[in-house]
Order: C-alpha cells, then structure tokens, then sequence
C-alpha cells in the first residue's frame, strides 16, 4: 500500500470579531509606575531586602511573560544572604587565576560586587534550538521575564540594577554561578532598597524611535 503523504495547510487567520468591546478602565497606577520606575545606582540598594514571600511574589510575576509554546526558555538563580560571599569568593579565586597580575586591592572585587545588594537575582537564558519556536522568540521572553522582575521589584517598594559583567559573560564563571550547557546569563538583577529617588535619564524622542509603514518604507534604498 501507497501511502501519500498528508500536508497540512494552516487555517487563515480568523476575520476581525464581531463581538462588543470590553471597555476596560486604565490601570492609572500601573502607568504611574512605569513612568517613574529608574535604574538605581548598584551602590545605592541598600538593606532590608526583600522578604521570601515578596522575593516569591516578584519572580512569579516575572514568570508571567510571553512564552511561545509554553517553554519556560528562562529561570532564576537566587543570590542572598551568606551565599553572596560564598559565590563572589569562588569567583574571586577564578578571576585571579585568569588575571595573574590582578593587583591585591582587587582580590575581593567579586564579593564585594554580590554584597552591595541585598539579593541578586540571575536571569538565566535557556532557550531550546530544537524547539518549533524560534529560538529569537525564546530569547525575547528571557528579556520580557527580565524586565517584568524590575517592575514588579518597584511595585513592591524596591528598586533594581540590571547588570552583565564579567561572571555573565565567562564560561567558567557562568558555571560557578550555576548555568548548566546550553544555558547563558541574561543578567544580574540586584534587588535592594533604594537610598535616593535616581534622577530621570534623557529618554527618546518618540519621532527618533517610531515610525508608521507605508508602501514606500519596506523598500530598500539600496534595490536597484
């Protein structure tokens, strides 16, 4: 017996609905947030931390991001109490070992960088090639869980410093850290309570950075 293969043809996508509108009222607070919302200077997170109940409320907010194909391409490596010291002595040891002429006054900089703040949370990236989603798919929701981890850390109070340094960029340190193959440091999140309100950055000009499409802007210059 002949067996022919069966192609499957995706459904067009559906017509716009015809259902009423749901006429949700804005969530003011939430835009107030994030109007407001900074980067605080690492050297500005100070104690009390985050208690283990709100740590746990900041990452499973941060869970709830886009996720094509229900992945999870991220998860989280907590960085508190005595482990900081712990983790930036290894480190420490690693760096030097790399860096035989690393001056004395640098032998701890790894563990004083992991105590500045009360918690780091490691955003770890774990997207999987073999998936049918594409992989830059993945490593967009890494970003997305990042930056919601931020947000819900400044609604409960705190703020945060979004970093990548040398442990997130060296093999052998991303697996002191904790990465496994495959995996790579997206950043470290400090967590802390700020000392100072940081002064707003100069932000884009909407014009420099949003454009609307017309059937002159998908052709290139450069076509012949």
């Amino acid at each position: 017996m002949n067996h022919h293969p069966v192609h499957h043809h995706a459904a067009p996508p559906p017509g716009p609905s015809t259902e009423a509108p749901l006429m949700l009222p804005p969530a003011t607070e939430t835009l107030a947030l994030m109007q407001r919302r900074r980067s605080a200077p690492l050297r500005g997170l100070v104690e009390p931390g985050p208690t283990v109940e709100e740590l746990r409320h900041m990452l499973s907010l941060a869970a709830r991001v886009p996720d094509h194909g229900r992945l999870m391409p991220w998860r989280f490596i907590v960085v508190a109490g005595e482990a900081r010291a712990q983790l930036g002595a290894r480190l420490d040891a690693l760096y030097a070992a790399q860096n035989p002429d690393l001056p004395a006054s640098k032998a701890d900089m790894w563990t004083l960088y992991l105590k500045r703040a009360p918690v780091t949370v490691v955003l770890v990236a774990r997207p999987d090639p073999a998936a049918k989603v594409p992989e830059w798919n993945q490593v967009l929701s890494v970003g997305a869980a990042g930056m919601a981890l931020t947000l819900a850390a400044s609604a409960l109070g705190f703020a945060t410093q979004w970093l990548l340094k040398w442990p997130g960029r060296d093999p052998e340190a991303a697996a002191l850290v904790g990465t496994k193959p495959g995996e790579r440091i997206a950043g470290f999140i400090h967590i802390g309570r700020p000392v100072a309100i940081a002064e707003d950055r100069p932000r884009p000009a909407l014009d420099e950075v949003v454009s609307a499409w017309t059937d002159q802007s998908s052709i290139s210059k450069d076509t012949p």
